[in-house]
């Protein structure tokens, strides 16, 4: 469960959690923080938020192969769309044509 401390304004700060980490993978944290120009907490922050996002979007997108109905507006866009990329892209077949523009009447 996260902490949540209180500043010293009285306003509730960020939540908190404890994470415990292998050697390794806090050596490569810190080695990808430093690249970025970040601090350790924050790039964890960063790449915590890209795996649940990345989650979410792969969570939605089975729910709608299994049941597109069960979504709801947007989300059934946004799921179909994603199934759509999936696919294998169109070839296109010959060059493109040249379109000419007809010049307006004076």
């Amino acid at each position: 469960m996260p902490t949540r401390q209180t500043s010293s304004s009285g306003r509730p700060k960020s939540p908190r959690i404890q994470v415990v980490l292998p050697e390794d993978l806090c050596e490569r944290l810190s080695a990808l923080a430093e690249e970025d120009s970040r601090t350790v907490s924050n790039m964890a922050k960063v790449l915590i938020q890209q795996g649940v996002e990345r989650l979410e979007r792969q969570r939605r997108a089975e729910t709608a192969a299994v049941d597109p109905a069960a979504l709801a507006g947007t989300e059934r866009f946004r799921a179909e769309l994603e199934l759509q990329g999936q696919a294998q892209p169109k070839r296109l077949r010959g060059a493109p044509r040249r379109v000419r523009l007809q010049r307006p009447y004076r």
